[in-house]
């Protein structure tokens, strides 16, 4: 999944009003607090003792460092809802958009840098904690994981360990163009009775936009009792099995005849959003790209094809504890206030699922009528889909898959014998 990969305008007024309806108080929490250094990033001293910021001011509440990755608009209304945060909280937290943060974390954290929290998506769970990056917080928290969805609970846990709260779930769907599509087809065949009538390369019209990637591809791959990896298996590793290939070579002969030469992501994406095609299958970061480009967009759940179901991937997205919420127990005291703020003020959810198309993981709003018709597709999308697996092994699944695909599209191996090497490349990299 690209850094990048949303996309959408800032609704304005957002964070002032969210911050005041918060279920847990910005300037309530009792935050106990011990001695700690100053580090340069984020973390301060304190002079120890349980504090109430109402009635022990002079006690320094401590600050945080978050470290995100996010699109410019998304980036806007972080940085609005942080200020918010400092305005009402005896806390402060100081945000910085990184441009990778894969790599930024991974030296910084080892190092004994770095912040105290940072947002990403839950497939970091069980390598970050098996190397030492992320903080166990499960005996300091004031939000019950009955808080949110069976799944987004399940993502923030590892080993017993509770590495961050999660705010947001997130997956692939079907998008339609409402002035070339009058209803959503239920099954692939109507979809591609679709995609025919309007497929017309010569003159620059495709029946689907449809970016090629592992992630994007998982709800085909797995969708005839195939998988990727599913470490609950004696076989971990499935690319390989009759039931995946037959979900790749699906991919091949039903979508790409109707899509652009180039599958990489700019490419089809740009073929829904500048009118061109009827479909594309995309996350709900890619709404505001096509919304924008005036797309009348409607989202749908994948259709179902013939023999099977679909299922793609679908992840969490959360605040991390990061490792540096052990330097100083006031800064990680103000990481917790603003982690825990942020995942259960339902007005600032349900304003972020309205501006970003962020699909709520707060039990009070999975099922919220209110909640914008392209959410509530995408939110049907979730249920058809498998959360991506935490286990540390799955990292290296992707790149030989995405490789191993590619050779097939190129018609240099079959599809079969392609996954066959990719897995023999994964095994050789998990010694």
């Amino acid at each position: 999944m690209t850094t990048d990969r949303r996309n959408l305008l800032k609704m304005g007024g957002l964070a002032a009003a969210a911050a005041l309806s918060g279920c847990v108080g910005v300037e309530e929490q009792s935050t106990p607090t011990s001695s700690g250094n100053s580090d340069g990033s984020g973390g301060s001293g304190d002079s120890g003792g349980d504090t109430e910021a109402t009635t022990e001011p002079s006690v320094d509440p401590g600050t945080a460092a978050a470290w995100y990755a996010r699109s410019s608009a998304e980036g806007e209304t972080l940085e609005s809802v942080i200020e918010d945060f400092n305005s009402l909280s005896r806390h402060t937290l100081k945000g910085s958009d990184l441009s990778d943060l894969a790599k930024k974390t991974q030296s910084a954290i080892p190092a004994k840098q770095g912040p105290q929290i940072f947002e990403w998506a839950h497939d970091w769970v069980g390598d970050y904690y098996q190397r030492g990056f992320l903080s166990d917080q499960s005996g300091k928290l004031s939000v019950s994981m009955d808080t949110f969805t069976d799944a987004a609970a399940e993502a923030v846990q590892f080993d017993g360990a509770t590495v961050g709260l999660p705010f947001a779930a997130e997956t692939v769907s079907l998008l339609y163009n409402k002035e070339l599509v009058d209803s959503p087809p239920k099954t692939v065949g109507e979809m591609v009775d679709v995609m025919e009538r309007h497929h017309d390369p010569a003159n620059g019209k495709y029946g689907l936009g449809y970016p090629l990637n592992p992630y994007f591809m998982s709800a085909w791959a797995q969708a005839f009792g195939g998988y990727y990896f599913d470490p609950s298996k004696d076989d971990m590793l499935g690319l390989a099995n009759a039931p995946t290939v037959e979900g790749f070579n699906y991919i091949i002969d039903t979508f790409v005849p109707y899509m652009p030469k180039d599958t990489k992501y700019g490419p089809q994406a740009a073929a829904f959003s500048e009118g061109n095609a009827p479909f594309t299958i995309n996350g709900p970061w890619y709404l505001g790209t096509a919304r924008e480009k005036g797309i009348d967009v409607g989202v749908a759940e994948l259709p179902t094809p013939d023999g099977g179901s679909p299922r793609p991937y679908t992840g969490i997205s959360l605040w991390y504890f990061a490792k540096g919420m052990e330097r100083s127990e006031s800064a990680a005291a103000a990481g917790r206030s603003f982690a825990e703020w942020y995942v259960t003020n339902k007005e600032q959810l349900m304003a972020n699922a309205e501006t970003h198309g962020f699909i709520p993981v707060h039990t009070g709003l999975t099922g919220d009528a209110d909640l914008p018709p392209a959410v509530r597709g995408f939110s049907q999308a979730v249920k058809q889909g498998v959360p991506m697996p935490t286990h540390p092994k799955m990292n290296q699944v992707w790149g030989p898959l995405g490789t191993a695909f590619g050779k097939a599209l190129n018609s240099k191996q079959s599809v079969k014998d392609a996954m066959v090497q990719a897995e023999k490349d994964i095994r050789s990299n998990w010694k």
